[in-house]
Order: C-alpha cells, then sequence, then structure tokens
C-alpha cells in the first residue's frame, strides 16, 4: 500500500529512538521526559473511587464538569485568573489538546513560529497538518528572547507562534516584560498565542509562573495547553486540557470527539481529587526536590568537563558536549550512553538546523538513588 504524504512529515521521535538504545544497554534512561516519580495517593485514591462507583463510561467531550471546575479553580488559586469551566477542553495529554487547538485555528500553509530549542511535538504537530514552523533562535546560556529576531521571522503568512512555558528542552522561563512583549507583537499582527504551560510548577531560584492568560493582548487571541502528566506523575494517563475562548473551545470539542471522544473516565475524576486536596506545600515540596536534583546533576556534569545551561524551570538540562567525542550530536550522544550507560538526547531534536550539533538533553527527573548512580556515571567522561 503507498502511504500517504502526511505519513512521511513525521520521523522517529529522537527521544524515542536514545530510549530504545538505552534499554539495549540497560542504561540509565535520561533521554525521555518520564517522571517516574511516586504518585501523590490522592491522585489514585480519587481514581479508583471512581472506578468503584462505575465512572468507567463516555463522559462529554469536553471532559467532566468536576474537573473543568478544578482547573478553573486551579486559574484562579495561584494565578487570579478567572476562567469559566466552559473555556476548559480536557483531552487525551496536552499534544491532544495542541492538536485539537492546530486544527481548529490553523489552515494548510499557514506559518507559525516556534522559539528553538523546541519541544519536537510541536513542530511535528504543526507539520502534520500542513503548517509550516518557521523559527527563533534563543541563545544560550541565557536563551533571552530577541524581539528584533522576532519581527525577522514575521511574514505575511504567519498566524501563529507558539511559546513553552517553562520551556522544553531549554528550561527557560519567560519573564512578565517578556510575554507583555509577545503579547503586544501578537496584537499587532493579530496572531494566535499557542502557549504550552506543562511545566509550570517546575521553577526554581525563585521563579514565579506568568501564565499568558494573565497579560493583556493575550487573553482573547491564546491558547494555554497544561496537564497532569508531569505534576502528579502520571505519564501514562494522557491527561491534559486546553484554555480558550469559549468559540474555540466548542470548535476544538468537537476534534476531540472526533479524534479521542473523550478522556478516560475515571483519571478525570483522579486529576480532579488530586487538583482539590493538595495544599500548597505539595507544590513547593515539587519545585525544592527538582532544583536539589538539577543542582546535583549540574554539578556532575561540570566535573566532567562539560558546560551546562542551568534551567530556571521544567526538569531539563541543555549541556553543550563540544568536548565529547564524535563529528556530531547523536555521535555524542552515543557516545555518552556507551561509556557511561546514562542516556541523552541529541541537540538535534531540538532545531531546524546544525545548531544543535554539540548539544545534549538530559533529564533530571528521577528517584534521587538513580540520579545520583548516573551523575557518578557521568563524571567517568572525565
Amino acid at each position: 500500500m503507498k502511504l500517504s504524504r502526511r505519513s512521511g512529515t513525521i520521523e522517529q521521535s529522537h527521544i524515542r529512538s536514545m530510549t530504545g538504545a538505552c534499554n539495549a544497554v540497560g542504561g540509565i534512561n535520561m533521554a525521555q521526559g518520564v517522571c517516574d516519580l511516586p504518585v501523590p495517593s490522592e491522585v489514585i485514591e480519587g481514581a479508583k473511587w471512581a472506578m468503584d462507583q462505575g465512572i468507567n463510561i463516555y463522559t462529554p467531550t469536553e471532559g467532566l464538569p468536576r474537573l473543568r471546575e478544578a482547573i478553573a479553580a486551579k486559574m484562579k488559586r495561584f494565578y487570579g485568573v478567572d476562567v469559566l469551566p466552559e473555556q476548559v477542553l480536557v483531552s487525551d495529554g496536552a499534544t491532544g489538546a495542541f492538536y485539537t487547538a492546530c486544527l481548529s485555528l490553523l489552515e494548510p500553509g499557514d506559518e507559525v513560529m516556534l522559539f528553538e530549542p523546541y519541544y519536537g511535538y510541536h513542530r511535528s504537530t504543526l507539520t502534520s497538518i500542513g503548517a509550516v514552523p518557521t523559527f527563533v533562535r534563543l541563545e544560550a546560556p541565557e536563551w533571552t528572547l530577541d524581539m528584533e529576531a522576532l519581527q525577522a521571522a514575521l511574514t505575511p503568512k504567519t498566524r501563529a507562534m507558539v511559546i513553552c512555558n517553562p520551556a522544553n528542552p531549554s528550561g527557560k522561563v519567560y519573564t512578565r516584560e517578556e510575554l507583555e512583549s509577545i503579547g503586544a507583537f501578537a496584537e499587532k499582527h493579530d496572531l494566535i498565542v499557542f502557549s504550552d504551560e506543562m511545566y509550570e510548577h517546575f521553577l526554581y531560584d525563585g521563579a514565579a509562573h506568568v501564565p499568558a492568560l494573565s497579560v493583556p493582548g493575550l487573553k482573547e487571541r491564546c491558547v494555554t495547553m497544561s496537564g497532569f502528566s508531569k505534576v502528579f506523575s502520571v505519564t501514562g494517563w494522557r491527561l491534559g486540557y486546553a484554555i480558550a475562548p469559549l468559540h474555540v473551545i466548542e470548535a476544538m470539542a468537537q476534534f476531540n470527539d472526533l479524534i479521542y471522544v473523550c478522556a478516560p473516565a475515571p483519571l478525570q475524576i483522579g486529576a480532579a481529587v488530586g487538583l482539590e486536596r493538595l495544599g500548597d506545600g505539595y507544590y513547593a515540596e515539587l519545585s525544592q526536590v527538582h532544583q536539589h536534583k538539577r543542582d546535583l546533576f549540574c554539578a556532575a556534569l561540570r566535573d566532567a568537563g562539560l558546560s551546562p545551561s542551568v534551567p530556571r524551570g521544567a526538569y531539563y538540562i541543555m549541556t553543550d558536549v563540544s568536548g565529547v567525542n564524535g563529528s556530531d550530536d547523536f555521535e555524542k550522544a552515543m557516545a555518552i550512553l556507551e561509556k557511561t550507560g546514562v542516556a541523552s538526547v541529541p541537540g538535534r531534536a531540538f532545531y531546524h538546523d546544525d545548531a544543535g550539533k554539540n548539544m545534549v538533553r538530559f533529564c533530571y527527573s528521577k528517584p534521587l538513588e538513580v540520579l545520583q548512580e548516573a551523575a557518578e556515571r557521568i563524571r567517568k567522561l572525565r
């Protein structure tokens, strides 16, 4: 059978390929963003209770009212942002929310700006529907937004931009001033802003998360995506959501119904219970624990003679590996794996050109004893 042209736009994720290489040698997988930490008991018990109560059938495609209300309450609780539950769509992961948003708002040929290093699924989603990614470079180690570069990337076909805040893979946390500049730019040029805020609770060194919905100029032209995979350590539950103007949510719901029907019913209750019952201390500890892990692994990378860009958010470290043997990022990542048994992602996964040829990404959201072992192994590169 002849494959469609669309199928040729998607290639295997470099993250998955490195995961396979890691499994083949029985290594420590710091390539894939799998937060393999304990799931809060409130979340597990909430899902079990839902199953026992018979909440196991289709839900409204927009999501169960209890979860939509809990998400709206969360936005008020943490950020003082008023959101109607009707403005929330629950989907199969934030990736599902982004896909349905793109189908609802973009036409084939529309150009969409990505800030690179970018998250590969954002680019793949855009190309799969016929949109055209364009790129605005943020330079290591500070990843500062250059508004002149943003202006230079604008064309008459530009329809939208994607921001990831805090950013995967760089760990950049956008300041309010940067987001206000983006908002003014988007308003001036009538652009949509897709804001992926999956790592909103992973913040370090006193950084604060500024949701796009809190920024003038963005609220009416923004689709916010987030979810529960990372914050509750349930990546396999595939549970995320979008917040957008009501007419956009209504359009997204049609595609959500077509593609996914609905998110898993009892798991929605588990997430709702987590939002309702977990106190501020849970989220504060999440940041404190991950900051300790960040510092631990960054120190190991420096001891190994590498140059990490210290993240202010999320749980990834982009690292300069110029001193590692190999002609490019893939060979360098494989050399690290072969010598230490620690898997990383080649920098090419996050750039449209060869800018990542001397970079790899490590994910440090691992149990502490596993991370300590990985740190000792990485030091062997010296």
